[in-house]
C-alpha cells in the first residue's frame, strides 16, 4: 500500500503553518513596553520615557538621563471560534494564555552626545489551539510561534533637536505545529481511496508534531526629533530577518481507528481485515510515517513606523502613527525533505499590512501619576483564500488604556490593558493545492477573533 501523497501532504501543510502562526497583525506581536500598549502602540514620534525607546525608536534614546531599566511581561489571552456552514456547529479555541516578556537597558552619560543600550523583545508569536474534534484539525490542532530579538543600541545626538540611532539584531525563532490526518481521503494503491472503501471523511488515522528553530540576524535604524517645542517627529525600520529551518523534526503517531474492512477488494483489503493492522506498516522503517527532516525558508517581514506628536496642551501628549508591515513577500513557500518525493511549493498571496495607531497622555501635575489610552486600526495580510485555523487573520481594532505610577523617586511602573476586537472573517479549514482556487470555492465557514491584553513594566533611573 502507498501513502506517499500523505507525507507529501501532512508535511507540506505542517511547515506551511510556522510563518501562519506569526503572520500579519494578529500574531505580530506589539506587546512591548506596558506604556507604549496603553497609548494604542502610538509611540515613535514621542516615546515613553524608559528604555523600551530601544525598540520603538532607537534614536530617541538621547533623551534618558543616566541609567535608566525597563522589564516587563504581557500575557495575551486569545479567543477564537470558528462556526461551521455545513452544520452550524461553534468549535471554540483552547489556545493557552500566552506570556510575551521584555526587557531593556540604557545609558546616556551626562553631557554626552551618545546613548548605549540593549534590548530584549518578542516581535512576533503567540499560539493557536483547538479541540480534538474539531473539523480543521487536519490543517491545524496546535500552531505556535515565538521568536525573540535581541538589539544591541547606539544613538547620537546629531544636533540638539535631532538624532540618530540603531543597532544590529539577532533573532531566534521556535515553532511547533500539530495537526491531523484525515484517513478517507488517502489512496490505498489499488485505485481507489479509503473514501470508497467506506471510511467515513474526518476520521484521524495518523497525528504528526514538527517542531523546528532557526536564528537570523538584521538590523533596526530610527530618526527622532524635534521641529519646534511643542511638535516631534520619529521614524523607525526595522529590517526583515530571514529565518531558514534547515533541521526542523518530524514525529507521526498512529490513532487507532477500530474500524474493520466491510467487504473485499483485493488482497490485503478483504473483509474483516483491521484497517489500523493494514496501516501500521506506515509508521515503520521504510514506511512513509517515521520520522522525517523538514526545511523552509521563512522571512519575519520588514517593518516601518513613522509618527507625529503634539504636546502645547497643559499636561497633556498627542500622538498619531502609521505602521507598515511588508507582508508581500510572503507569497509562495517551498518546503523541502530529505525524500525530494515528498517536496512542494504552498501558495499564500499575502499583502503588505498596517496600521494607524493613536494615543494620548495625560500627567496629572501633583503626583507625576500618567493616565493613558488608546486606539489603533489594522488590516489584515491575509487574502479571502487564505484565513485558516492556523491563524485566522482578519483587520481588527485595538481598544487600550492604562496608567503610570512613581514611587521611591527613581521607580515606576506601568500597566495597560488592550482589548482586540475584529468583525469576523470567512475561511477555510483545508489546504488549498492551486492558484486557480478562490475563496468561495475554498471557505467553509466563519472564523472570529478576539483578544485580551494586560501589561505591566517595572522601571527605574539611576
Amino acid at each position: 500500500m502507498r501513502v506517499h501523497r500523505v507525507t507529501r501532504s501532512l508535511l507540506a501543510s505542517a511547515v506551511l503553518a510556522i510563518p501562519c502562526s506569526a503572520s500579519a497583525q494578529a500574531f505580530g506581536l506589539n506587546e512591548i513596553g506596558s506604556c507604549a500598549v496603553a497609548r494604542g502602540y502610538a509611540n515613535t514620534a514621542s516615546p515613553c520615557l524608559d528604555a523600551s525607546t530601544i525598540y520603538w525608536n532607537p534614536a530617541a534614546a538621547t533623551r534618558l538621563p543616566g541609567w535608566t531599566i525597563a522589564a516587563g511581561v504581557a500575557s495575551v489571552d486569545l479567543n477564537g471560534s470558528f462556526r461551521q456552514d455545513t452544520t452550524g456547529r461553534l468549535y471554540n479555541a483552547i489556545a493557552p494564555t500566552s506570556w510575551v516578556p521584555h526587557g531593556f537597558v540604557n545609558y546616556h552619560a551626562p553631557n554626552s552626545r551618545a546613548a548605549w543600550g540593549i534590548g530584549f523583545y518578542v516581535p512576533y508569536g503567540l499560539t493557536s489551539q483547538w479541540s480534538t474534534d474539531f473539523p480543521g484539525r487536519f490543517e491545524a490542532l496546535k500552531a505556535s510561534l515565538a521568536t525573540f530579538y535581541v538589539q544591541p543600541n547606539v544613538a547620537w545626538q546629531l544636533t540638539p533637536n535631532w538624532s540618530i540611532g540603531g543597532g544590529p539584531i539577532f533573532g531566534h525563532s521556535s515553532v511547533e505545529l500539530i495537526q491531523g490526518v484525515d484517513l478517507a481521503s488517502q489512496p490505498t494503491g489499488t485505485g481507489v481511496t479509503f473514501g470508497q472503501l467506506g471510511i467515513a471523511a474526518g476520521t484521524e488515522f495518523a497525528r504528526a508534531d514538527l517542531k523546528g528553530s532557526a536564528n537570523a540576524f538584521g538590523f533596526q535604524v530610527a530618526v527622532f526629533g524635534h521641529p519646534s517645542p511643542n511638535w516631534s517627529l520619529g521614524a523607525r525600520f526595522l529590517s526583515p530577518l530571514d529565518f531558514k529551518y534547515n533541521d526542523a523534526d518530524a514525529t507521526f503517531t498512529q490513532i487507532q481507528t477500530g474500524l474493520i474492512i466491510g467487504g473485499t477488494l483485493q488482497a490485503p483489503f478483504t473483509a474483516g481485515t483491521p484497517v489500523d493492522a493494514l496501516l501500521q506498516s506506515q509508521f515503520q522503517s521504510p514506511g512513509p510515517l517515521v520520522s522525517q527532516k523538514a526545511s523552509t525558508e521563512i522571512v519575519h517581514p520588514a517593518q516601518v513606523q513613522a509618527g507625529l506628536a503634539y504636546s502645547g496642551f497643559r499636561n497633556l501628549l498627542l500622538e498619531a502613527d502609521y505602521a507598515w508591515i511588508g507582508w508581500k513577500r510572503f507569497n509562495n513557500l517551498p518546503v523541502n525533505f530529505e525524500n525530494s518525493i515528498l517536496s512542494k511549493t504552498l501558495i499564500e498571496d499575502y499583502n503588505n499590512s498596517s496600521a494607524i495607531r493613536l494615543g494620548a497622555e495625560y500627567t496629572i501635575p501633583s503626583d507625576g501619576w500618567k493616565l493613558r489610552a488608546g486606539f489603533a486600526g489594522a488590516a489584515s495580510a491575509a487574502p479571502p483564500e487564505t484565513v485558516t485555523p492556523l491563524l485566522p487573520e482578519q483587520d481588527r481594532t485595538y481598544w487600550t488604556a492604562g496608567l503610570g505610577i512613581p514611587f521611591m523617586k527613581t521607580w515606576g511602573i506601568d500597566a495597560a490593558y488592550s482589548h482586540v476586537m475584529t468583525s469576523g472573517a470567512r475561511g477555510r479549514i483545508a489546504e488549498r493545492t492551486n492558484q486557480s482556487q478562490t475563496a468561495a470555492e475554498l471557505n467553509s465557514g466563519v472564523f472570529d477573533l478576539s483578544a485580551n491584553v494586560f501589561s505591566i513594566t517595572l522601571k527605574a533611573s539611576f
